[in-house]
This record gives C-alpha cells, structure tokens and sequence, in this order.
C-alpha cells in the first residue's frame, strides 16, 4: 500500500466534503489496514479519528504501536463494530467513542467497566434501519423505549452522544437515503430528550455523500482510502 495515495486520498475526500461544513468529522477505518506504519503516518495527514470493527484487532494495533513508541494518544479510537459482552473489557480502556451500542444491557456493561477505570465512556446508540439479518442495532420501533430506560438508569459512567447506523450497500448510493432519513429523523427527536446528544455517524465509503446531504456530521471510510 502506497502512503503517498492514501494522503492524496484523503486530501481529495477532505475538499469534497468541505461545502458540508467544517464540522464534519471523518473516522478512518483502519480495519483492514494491516500495516502498522501506514497508521502511524496518518497523523501527518492529519487524520485525528481512526476506526476498529473488531475487540482483538483494536487491541493489538493499539498496543503494538504503544511498542512501537507511537503516541497513541494521537488519535481518537473509535470502536465501530458489533460488541460483545465479554470484549468490553478490552475496548473501554482504548475507545474515545463506542459507536454501536445494541442494547441496553451493552451499555450497563460498558458502564460498569469504565467505572473500574474511573472513565466516563463515549457511546453511539446503534440504529437498525433495514431489516437485513446481517445488520446490528436497536430497531426503530423500539429505540425510543430504550433511550427511557437509559435515562432511568442514570447511568454515571456513560456518555450517550448520539446515533450511529449502516444503510444497507447498494449499487447505486441513492438508494441509501430512506435509510439516512430514518436516522436523522430518530436524530432529531432524541436531541431533544438526551442531554449533549449532537453526533450523527452515518455514510462509508460507497454512500457518504447521500448520507451528508441527509444530515450526518460523521462519516466511517475505509476502502476509499485503502483500496
């Protein structure tokens, strides 16, 4: 893999969205990136937000390049992936943001982990758009019965800052935005009940345009910088 086209890449990506606004953030997806000193370099770039789909991918990059002597701290981790249980323990103490939270017995958790760390958690509530079996998330009819049942809970070691979804991939990114709608809707009616809840991650590498038109302040892209 050439750094060189990453960089230009990404400068590319970064001109293309600027009409947007300047607060769009970009998370790079680094899990596919299995070259260590590639991510290193991406803070020349000035990459700040990096992204991980898998606990143990996370962890070893992550300690690896603490090995390495990288300032880890250089970059926000973002654990965007499906979460289980028993792989909180290695995500908290890395993540700057937890951005599929499924359920409310994940975040309790997570909660309970960042307690031991003494750690207020970022988290995203996950939204399920589509009805594809392969998609994780809260489904939309129930999403706002969990969101109650989080803020009954009190939960003091959580952030909850707002939404994240995956519309389902199609040939033509134009057939994502139904989903993007749903989302920004959800959005905007629990911005209103949840304290500091201002992000909405939505758009990979394939529909991030559609995604931004519809409303998202963060995208996750991978493949458009890597492949």
């Amino acid at each position: 893999m050439n750094f060189e086209e990453v960089r230009d890449r990404f400068f590319k990506l970064k001109s293309e969205i600027e009409h947007f606004g300047k607060d769009i953030k970009i998370v790079v997806v680094t899990k596919y990136v299995s070259d260590l000193e590639i991510i290193s370099r991406l803070a020349e770039i000035g990459v700040e937000d990096i992204g991980e789909s898998y606990a143990q991918e996370m962890d070893y990059k992550y300690k690896e390049l603490k090995d390495k002597n990288f300032p880890v701290e250089k970059y926000k981790w973002h654990f965007i992936g499906h979460l289980q249980r028993n792989k909180v323990k290695k995500v908290v103490p890395i993540s700057y943001l937890i951005q599929s939270v499924d359920s409310v017995e994940l975040l309790e958790k997570i909660n309970l982990e960042a307690k031991k760390i003494n750690k207020v958690q970022n988290c995203l509530l996950e939204i399920k758009t589509s009805q594809e079996p392969t998609k994780f998330g809260i489904e939309e009819e129930k999403i706002y019965e969990v969101a109650e049942k989080i803020l009954l809970l009190n939960l003091s070691n959580v952030s909850i800052c707002g939404l994240m979804t995956m519309a389902p991939y199609f040939e033509n990114p134009q057939d994502t935005r139904p989903y993007f709608k749903k989302a920004y809707k959800v959005f905007c009616d629990l911005r209103k009940k949840i304290e500091n809840f201002d992000i909405l991650s939505m758009g990979m590498s394939n529909d991030y345009i559609i995604a931004l038109e519809e409303g998202a302040n963060m995208i996750r892209v991978g493949s458009l910088l890597f492949n």
